[in-house]
This record gives C-alpha cells, structure tokens and sequence, in this order.
C-alpha cells in the first residue's frame, strides 16, 4: 500500500522535492505560519489540524495488512489455499487500477476535500466491516467484496490527506509533515503485524474454540482503528470549516489535471521508471504478505517471532524514510540512490532463498533499501515530465502499479501452492532483476539526452536560480515591451470619443469617419 501523491501519491515521495510538484491552492497570511512553524501558538488551526491530519490514515494502514498478520489463521479456518489466500490482497488492488485516475479528480471537482475524506473514510469501514462479517459468515467470497470496498477507500483517503498536507504547510516545513505522514502510516502497519496475532488469541481463549466465528471477531475488533479514522476525518473537516472562516482560507485540492492523452508523449525514461516500480514492489509487498509463513517454516521461528521479522520493513521505513528524503534532497544522484536500493534489496532476497543465515539481518536490509527507493524513485517523474502532465504520469504510475500488485499476488499464491518458497523466492528476484536492468537502461537513456535525473542537488540547484533570472528578465521586457507600446499608442482626441459614442448608440456613420489608428472607432453594424 502506499501513500499517493501524485504516491501521491508520496510512501513514496521525495519530501525536499515536494514543493517542485505540488500546487498549493491558497495560504494562510505570513504571520500565521510563522507562528505555526516556531511553535508559539497555541490551539491554532493548522496545529490542532496536523496532529488529527497525522493519524487519519492510520485505520486503513491497520487494516491493509490484516490478512498478513493472520495469514495461518485464515488459511485454516476459511479453508482456502495460498492463491485464494492472496486474492484478499489482488481484490484490494484491482479498483485502484482505475481509481489512481480520478481520486484527485473526485476530491477537487466533485466531493471536495472534507466530504472527500470522510467518504473515503467510510469505504474503509464499510469495507473492513464486510470483510469481517465474510469471516464469520463463513464466506470467502464476501471477504472478498469488503476487501474490493477497502480498496476504494483506501487509496483515495491517501490522496486525500496528502491534499490536506499540501493545503496547510508548504516548503520546507513538507519535509517533516509527509515524514511525520508516512512515519504515523508505518506504525499502523507495525502495530497491526504484532497486535492481530495477540487478539486473535485472547478471542479464541474467549470463545473456546478456533474457526471462522472467532477470524470474524478479531477482525471486526481490528476494524474499531477505521472508525478511529473517521473520526479524525470529521474533526479535520470541522477544523478546516472554521479556518476557511477564520483566515479566508479556500479549500484544499490536489492540482491534478488528469488527460489520458498525454501518455502518446511520455519519454523513455519515464517508462523505465514505470517498469522499475512495478517490478520493484511486485518483490516487496507480496513477500511481506507471505513472510510470516514462511519465516516459521523455513527459519522455525514461533508465530510471535515471524510477525516481528516480517513487520521490521516497515518499522525501519518510519523513521528511515524522511532521514532518507531529507539525505537525497541535499546530495541529488536519483538514480545512483535507486540503483543501491535495488542491489540491496535483490542481496536481501538472495540470502533469504539460498541461506539460513539470521533473516534479521536480509530483513533489515529489505527495509533500507525500501525507505531509500521510495524516497529516490517516485520525485524523478517530476523531472522528466512538464508539470502539467504530472496528474497523469502519477496517476499512471500507480495505476500500473496496482495493475502489477494485483498480478503478482495472484502469481505468488499459485507459485506457492505448486513450487514452495525457494521457487518463490527465485521469482521475487527474477523481478527485482527485472528492476536492476530497467535501472541501468535509465542510467545511460539519462546520460546519452542529456537528462536531470542524475545530476547533484547543488547542479541542479544552481540552473534552477540561472533558468529564475533568464524567466524574470523575459518577464521584464515583457512589461518593458508593454510599456513602450502603451506610450506610442496615440490618444483618443474629442472627435473619435464622440464617434465612438454614437456607434454604441446605433447611429450608422460615414465611411470617411471609420476607425483608422488614431482613432480607433467602434462602427456599428445595425442599419
């Protein structure tokens, strides 16, 4: 699951580049962020807003990962093999295939922002509520319309609390929001890795017996975090009520500009990317999703013990991936970053297929390397596409990934069933390698066109300044042009004001008194 901006669209997002790609609507007056940013407020609206804004994603966080922290228990009790297992993650997937598309679009033009959240909000419950009564129904395929349900919420709410981020803070104060953001999404994920395994327990002890009666509660118990986010979903949308009163503030919105057309003009580089994050992901999310398992087989490690080691990923990128955002800001090499990231994560996957050294160690590498590709890969879109296209390139981007997402989970179930974990393995390398090759190909595409991708930040920092003055000089003559042209225009005398009345009047005048460059009269066409 990630964090759309488009990531957004941002797990994935490049926090000091942020500003590059995002449009913020209106601001809130200097002195009021000033106030904001140094901490010398008290209650004011963005600072009572952000603390809500930070755990709006945190129920459906929670939940995307449901399936993963009891992947035993609902193999068992509903009775379904590993394909039919992953499907719960494939059906999350496939509406956002279509959706990436318009998310931003629903929240600018048609719910907006604070109708747009809670909505979303509600899918995620709904969702999380059908999918549990699936499990005490007995019923797998009614499991599967809540996931379907989950999905619709739950990339959108992402768009969504981003577009709150961009609506309220800007520049450099991004850097610690989004991390902030993406940190608060990650302990939703680790929680719910090591908290669903303990509830699902203490309901069995309860109960007195294991099956789908006692998977339906533990999942309704963990679908209580989704309700939490819809209340932080109402409280942000009274808060940012009464700040559009208080500071004349207009609603927040994504700035996308979706147009399915502009994906004729897309360059090369841009789809090395799309292939690099589909491959990429396709090894990461659906491991963790099989990880716990495999991990008590494989290494024997108790249930408690594999729930730990398969959640480190995303406890390392909580606090690693702004650290990570704020290191490729400063020193730039995008790709350089990515290429390490993939090498590191294709190391990781090989020492957990064809070794039985400490999975700690590949595991924490796999989280390394995923904070650091996050925060390197997604911000390139933005340097190889004009602003204007960047709704559809990111909008594309996670589409195709959802696409991939929802392929491979399906794949990796099958591979499973049939071939094991070492063949399963072997395929999630096969794609990181797909990756790695697709970096390379965009490391001399980059070099041989001359691209930005890898340039260093202080490069790059310094054109950006020369191409500022070149557009403020052309702005200059511009008004100077202007200017020049204003002076030597001849002013209207009496006599043209007078013709010039009388046309608006309908009075048909003589040819001789038609306009002519000093005059400029207004001839009337009405007989």
């Amino acid at each position: 699951m990630s964090i759309y901006y488009p990531e957004c669209s941002v797990d994935l997002i490049d926090l000091g580049n942020a500003k590059r790609f995002m449009k913020t609507p209106s601001r809130m007056s200097e002195s009021t962020e000033t106030l904001c940013c140094t901490g010398t407020c008290h209650g004011c609206a963005p600072c009572e807003e952000s603390s809500h804004h930070y755990i709006c994603d945190f129920g459906s966080y929670f939940c995307y990962d449901n399936p993963a922290a009891l992947q035993t228990q609902v193999q068992r009790d509903m009775k379904v093999n590993t394909a039919q297992f992953m499907a719960l993650y494939a059906w999350y997937s496939w509406p956002n295939v279509v959706l990436c598309f318009f998310g931003g679009f629903l929240i600018d033009r048609v719910f907006g922002i604070r109708l747009g959240t809670i909505i979303f909000s509600i899918f995620v419950c709904v969702g999380q509520v059908i999918f549990a009564l699936g499990a005490l129904l007995n019923t797998f395929w009614l499991m599967n319309m809540g996931r379907f349900i989950f999905g619709i919420g739950g990339e959108s709410l992402a768009v969504a609390q981003n577009t709150y981020a961009v609506s309220w803070f800007k520049g450099k104060e991004l850097n610690l929001v989004f991390g902030l953001q993406l940190s608060m999404a990650r302990i939703g994920s680790t929680v719910n890795m090591n908290i669903m395994g303990w509830i699902y327990s203490r309901v069995r002890d309860l109960l007195g017996y294991t099956g789908p009666s006692t998977l339906g509660l533990t999942l309704m118990i963990g679908g209580v975090t989704c309700l939490f986010s819809l209340t932080c979903a109402l409280i942000l949308a009274y808060l940012d009520k009464r700040a559009e009163k208080l500071l004349c503030k207009e609603q927040g919105k994504t700035g996308e500009v979706i147009k399915l057309t502009d994906v004729k003009d897309f360059s090369l580089s841009l789809w090395l990317i799309f292939v690099i994050c589909v491959c990429y992901y396709a090894a990461v999310f659906p491991f963790i999703g099989l990880g716990k398992v495999f991990f008590i087989e494989k290494f024997k490690f108790s249930s408690q013990e594999a729930s730990a080691i398969n959640s480190i990923v995303y406890i390392i990128s909580a606090p690693m991936s702004p650290v990570f955002g704020l290191l490729v800001d400063k020193l730039g090499k995008n790709i350089v970053w990515v290429l390490c990231a993939v090498i590191t994560t294709l190391a990781s996957h090989i020492m957990l297929a064809f070794t039985f050294w400490n999975p700690w160690i590949a595991m924490c590498l796999l989280g390394v390397a995923y904070s650091l590709l996050a925060c390197a890969l997604w911000p390139m879109v933005a340097f190889v596409v004009p602003e204007h296209q960047l709704g559809t390139a990111y909008g594309f981007m996670q589409s195709i990934q959802n696409l991939g997402l929802a392929i491979i989970a399906i794949a990796a179930g099958m591979i499973l069933d049939t071939r094991g974990y070492l063949f399963l393995e072997v395929f999630f390398s096969a794609c990181v390698c797909l990756s790695l090759i697709a970096v390379v190909m965009l490391y001399f595409v980059n070099h041989l066109t001359g691209g930005d991708l890898n340039w260093s930040a202080k490069k790059r920092e310094k054109l950006q300044k020369v191409a500022a003055t070149e557009a403020e000089e052309q702005e200059r003559l511009r008004h100077q042009n202007e200017d020049d042209l204003a002076k030597l225009r001849p002013k209207a005398d009496d006599f043209s004001l007078r013709n010039k009345y009388l046309s608006k009047l309908g009075a048909q005048l003589p040819d001789n008194y038609s306009s002519y460059l000093s005059t400029m009269v207004h001839r009337s066409l009405l007989k």
